[in-house]
C-alpha cells in the first residue's frame, strides 16, 4: 500500500479508538440509568440515544457541521474558549463518530444492566454496600460481556462510518481522510485497484467483528453439561 493509505489506516484506527474510549465513558453511566430508571422521560432520552441508527448520516453530519460551523451555538463556544473550530479537523471527527455510534455502545450496555438480576443488587444494599460498591461489585462483572459487545460495535461502527466523518472532516490528507473516504476518492478517481485493498481490508475486517461478537455471545453450556451437537 502507499503512505497515503497508511496514513488512512493510521487515521481510522486513532479515530476509532479514541471513539470507543469515549463511548464507554459516556455510554456506561447513561446505559445504567435508562436500564433503572422509572422516570417518564426515559422514552425520550432512549429516542435521542436510538436517533442515529434511523436519521440518514448526511443529515446527522449536516446538522452537526450547523452546530460547530463559525455560526453555530457550538462553534462560536469554541471560538470563545480559544479551541478554534471543529469541523474539518480530527477533533470534529472525533464528536461526529461519538455522536453517531452512541446507540451501538448504549444500547448492548443498557440490555445487560437489564439482565442484572434486581434481587443480587438488593442483597448486597442489605450488607450494606453503597450504590457505587454495588454497581463496580455487582453490576460491572455480570455485564462484562455487554461492555465487550459495546467495544467491539463502538470501534466497528467507527471504523465504518462514512457520510457523517466525509461531512464534518471532509478529505484531507493526514488530517481527517479516514479509509471509508480514502476508498470513495479511489473509486471516484477511478482507481479501483487501490480501492479494491481498502475495501477488501474492511470486509476482512466486519468478518473478523462478526465471529468475535458470535464467540462471545454464544450461549455457554451449564457446568457438567454436554453441549449441543
Amino acid at each position: 500500500m502507499t503512505a497515503d493509505a497508511w496514513s488512512a489506516v493510521r487515521l481510522t484506527a486513532e479515530l476509532a479508538a479514541l471513539s470507543t474510549v469515549l463511548l464507554l465513558l459516556l455510554g456506561t453511566p447513561l446505559a445504567w440509568w435508562l436500564a433503572r430508571t422509572r422516570s417518564r422521560l426515559k422514552p425520550l432520552f432512549a429516542s435521542l440515544v436510538a436517533m442515529p441508527l434511523v436519521l440518514p448520516p448526511s443529515v446527522l453530519g449536516f446538522y452537526l457541521l450547523l452546530l460547530m460551523g463559525p455560526k453555530g451555538p457550538v462553534g462560536q463556544l469554541t471560538e470563545s474558549l480559544g479551541l478554534g473550530r471543529l469541523p474539518f479537523t480530527f477533533a470534529g471527527l472525533v464528536v461526529a463518530s461519538v455522536i453517531y455510534s452512541l446507540p451501538f455502545v448504549v444500547q448492548p450496555l443498557q440490555q445487560a444492566f437489564e439482565a442484572v438480576p434486581e434481587r443480587l443488587l438488593e442483597a448486597a444494599a442489605t450488607l450494606r454496600a453503597s450504590p457505587w460498591d454495588r454497581f463496580v461489585s455487582v453490576a460491572l462483572p455480570l455485564a462484562r460481556p455487554g461492555f465487550v459487545t459495546a467495544s467491539v460495535l463502538g470501534f466497528a461502527h467507527t471504523v465504518g462510518e462514512f457520510g457523517v466523518v466525509l461531512m464534518i472532516g471532509g478529505n484531507i490528507p493526514g488530517a481527517t481522510r479516514v479509509l471509508s473516504v480514502a476508498i470513495y476518492g479511489h473509486v471516484e478517481a477511478g482507481e479501483f485497484a487501490q480501492a479494491h485493498w481498502l475495501a477488501a481490508g474492511m470486509v476482512a475486517f466486519a468478518m473478523v467483528v462478526l465471529v468475535t461478537l458470535y464467540v462471545v455471545n454464544r450461549p455457554r453450556p451449564a457446568d457438567g453439561a454436554e453441549p449441543a451437537r
